[in-house]
């Protein structure tokens, strides 16, 4: 028997892995750690050929170990980048991008190092009529705490009552 029957009624129940907080909802200070992830070879090599990113220092064993400044290939800093923050991702439907800031590449990430990332948030303020800016950084680690990449997210994010905010905006 099938338990949903009425596609009519499936908008009434609630999302899986979705976020609702609001600007009202954003802490400033509040921090929360990903689970670690290690990076393959594998996965190295296909994310370089997804993106044709052929720089020796990430394509090229030879060149890596024999002239390369760190003796091996390295993770590229994209891949980095985008897994660090992929681990932090949320499905907040009230947030939007609006960029990136400070992205920093602090050490090499090494094929076979495990990474994880600390969310940092760090300041809201009052932007729009309908919907303010938060700014968060992510700190990706590599190995047992090893800084490897930091950044700040700007987002835009709904607020639940936009008349409180009105005046502020206004004045900018």
């Amino acid at each position: 028997m099938n338990p949903n029957p009425d596609p009519a009624t499936h908008k009434d129940l609630p999302q899986f892995n979705t976020e609702t907080w609001l600007y009202e909802d954003f802490e400033v200070g509040w921090r929360i750690r990903s689970m670690r992830r290690t990076i393959s070879e594998g996965e190295a090599m296909l994310f370089n050929s997804l993106v044709l990113d052929c720089h020796p220092y990430v394509a090229d064993e030879i060149f890596a170990r024999e002239q390369g400044i760190f003796g091996r290939r390295l993770v590229a800093g994209a891949m980095v980048f985008s897994y660090g923050l992929g681990l932090m991702a949320h499905n907040n439907i009230n947030t939007f991008s609006y960029g990136y800031d400070k992205v920093r590449f602090i050490k090499p990430v090494f094929i076979g190092d495990t990474i994880y990332t600390i969310r940092t948030n760090l300041e809201k303020k009052p932007k729009y009529k309908e919907m303010g800016l938060v700014r968060v950084c992510y700190e990706v680690f590599k190995n047992e705490g090893e800084l490897a990449l930091y950044c700040e997210h700007l987002q835009t994010v709904k607020y639940r009552n936009p008349e409180a905010f009105a005046k502020e905006v206004e004045r900018k």
